[in-house]
């Protein structure tokens, strides 16, 4: 390690996010013609680790002959000042190696909020900002992730986005660069490989247009550029990579715990939730692979909790069968289950019983709103009687603490559906003194209401977002109507939420106002003592930008929107149908019940969508 790091260490908080070394951690002997890959997560080590997408990825390119990848972490602001003051560049944890040594930058995006920890990180790296300004071929930055599905805020600083999942889109991309590499292309005879490549979408090719009012009036790709960039996915899970030897963390972590993935993809159509639209369609893994798979995480890594993860992991239809056999394996070493993602309508006595088999942990559901009305907007699809009979179950079966998740601001709310959120959570209450079995701690109620932020590719991306006041004020009228001591009340920032609103439907406009308040010192911005509201506003005003535009507007149906430049599989028509369906409050059945023709299904190759099995 360079002793100049090696200095630096002792004096920032956590060290061990810094130095690499962890257990399965990769490093490969490197031959002069190979491609150099960092994988770059724009948040702390301990969030970025969290993240399964990584590991996956990470195993994908390191298997790979002739490519190697390595990962890099924004730092805390005590080690940014210390590389700053050391005059150092901010380098991998495998080699530390300086983020500019590597042929190929690639950011996963999660979190509008790390976006001004993307540009952060590159300047850090010794890496010009601006797309623009790279002129070379080595040095090519791209990004992925959920963000990815509206690209255009951070298209000036971003060659290429990965649009859907990468497992085999990334290989694709590296091979091709690794040929251009040899034949000695520009940069921008790379750029036009690189976009005749499914799911990639290279924002230089194409033309942004803007009508007087501020709205985008066309937008026009330069051949070969496709006019719309479809998503990429993985056809069959049972045969795709999965990290069998995770890294494991050298310091505490988020989701300290394995993981495997269940599925893909969700039954369920929730009008509000990004992720059950663009996930889609539904491709699920076989019980055998996934005890296999539970099975060699264990083993590599010593994990004392193996989390199931997926969208529902309720839905897997198979998981009493899986719980059943994992638990063979992990009640012997002590090892807990656990399944996050559950569901009111379908949780059981037997599925509690399993997964305290090893240790009880806790358990959250989430009704999402107040009142049964507003739950059929947002087509949620479970009902009072459905929270109240799971949690019936669960206090019989010895829990005494629950979290239950909201929204707030959701389109067609009213003051009584905020209130109904209080009414349910005192009727939860109500439940456990009732039936609960473990009394001696007492009742714990935890309530968390998020802000309600209009996504793309969803039914109420048209939607506007309410005002910062009108979400402060909701949020002081439940805490006023919770009045017991047994329920705790947490919120997301109101503020935090608007400019979330702000980015997740911005256009190329927004580039200049994340540039100006990076350069006015945001950085951290998911973090609340780093985040300041009134950093971002003064930026937005030096700009010329409007941040209601953008959050506050409701969208015309016939609108061009910026992000209609790629796509998720699923019919604007699709949506158009269940954003009409959400304000007439009627039900969409579940996958599992009936398709409802959203078009995923034509991202499959001759095969029709899976149910979760």
């Amino acid at each position: 390690m360079n002793e100049t790091i090696e200095r630096i260490l002792p004096r920032v908080q956590k060290p061990g996010r810094y130095t690499g070394g962890e257990y399965n951690s990769i490093v490969k002997p490197r031959g002069k013609s190979d491609v150099g890959f960092a994988f770059c997560f724009p948040d702390t080590y301990e969030i970025g680790m969290s993240n399964l997408g990584m590991q996956i990825l990470y195993g994908v390119i390191n298997g790979m002959d002739g490519f190697f990848c390595e990962r890099v972490f924004a730092p805390w602001p005590d080690m940014e000042s210390e590389i700053r003051r050391a005059g150092l560049e901010l380098w991998s944890l495998e080699t530390q190696t300086p983020l500019k040594d590597f042929d190929i930058v690639g950011f996963s995006l999660s979190y509008e909020l790390s976006y001004t920890n993307v540009l952060n990180m590159l300047d850090l790296g010794g890496i010009c900002l601006r797309s623009s300004e790279r002129d070379s071929l080595h040095g090519i930055v791209i990004a992925g992730g959920t963000c990815a599905y509206n690209p255009e805020p951070l298209a000036d600083f971003i060659d290429i986005f990965s649009i859907g999942e990468g497992e085999e889109a990334l290989p694709e991309l590296l091979r091709a660069y690794r040929d251009a590499k040899t034949a000695g292309l520009s940069k921008q005879e790379f750029l036009r490989i690189a976009s005749g490549i499914d799911g990639m979408y290279v924002p230089s090719l194409y033309d942004v247009k803007y009508a007087p009012d501020g709205r985008v009036a066309s937008i026009t790709a330069r051949s070969p550029a496709p006019a719309v960039v479809k998503k990429r996915i993985v056809q069959d899970l049972n045969r795709s990579y999965f990290p069998q030897n995770p890294i494991v963390p050298s310091t505490e972590i988020v989701h300290d715990r394995a993981n495997i993935e269940l599925f893909r993809g969700c039954i369920r159509a929730c009008r509000f939730c990004q992720a059950g639209y663009t996930y889609r369609p539904v491709r699920s893994k076989s019980p055998e692979v996934l005890a296999q798979q539970a099975e060699a995480v264990l083993k590599s890594s010593g994990w004392q909790e193996l989390g199931l993860s997926s969208l529902s992991t309720s839905d897997y239809t198979a998981l009493s069968g899986l719980c059943d056999r994992l638990l063979d394996f992990c009640v012997p070493r002590s090892t807990s289950l656990a399944l996050p993602s559950l569901r009111t309508d379908n949780f059981s006595i037997e599925l509690m019983e399993k997964i305290q088999k090893v240790r009880r942990s806790g358990l959250t559901f989430a009704p999402e709103a107040g009142t049964q009305r507003l739950r059929d907007v947002i087509n949620k699809n479970v009902t009072e009687e459905d929270l109240l009979s799971t949690l019936q179950i669960a206090f019989r079966g010895g829990w005494s603490s629950v979290k239950l998740y909201f929204m707030i601001g959701l389109p067609t709310e009213t003051d009584e559906d905020v209130l109904g959120i209080a009414d349910l959570a005192h009727k939860a209450l109500k439940v456990w003194k009732e039936h609960a079995t473990n009394r001696g701690r007492g009742a714990r109620i935890t309530v968390s209401v998020s802000c309600f932020i209009p996504k793309p590719c969803t039914p109420f991306q048209w939607e506007a977002q309410c005002s910062m006041e009108e979400f402060e004020r909701k949020q002081a009228l439940l805490r006023g109507a919770l009045r017991s001591r047994a329920v705790t009340l947490s919120w997301h920032d109101a503020a935090a939420s608007r400019l979330e609103g702000v980015f997740a439907r911005g256009d190329r406009k927004l580039g200049q106002v994340i540039y100006d308040a990076w350069s006015h010192g945001a950085k951290l911005d998911g973090w609340n003592e780093y985040f300041d509201y009134d950093n971002w506003m003064r930026s937005f005003e030096r700009c010329g930008a409007d941040p209601d535009f953008y959050a506050a507007r409701q969208r015309d149906t016939d609108e061009i929107l910026p992000w209609s430049v790629v796509s998720c599989g699923v019919d604007t028509g699709y949506l158009l149908s269940e954003r009409e369906a959400a304000y007439r409050g009627e039900i969409t059945p579940d996958c599992r019940k009936a398709c409802t023709g959203c078009g995923a299904a034509s991202l499959l190759e001759g095969r029709d969508c899976d149910e979760p099995a």
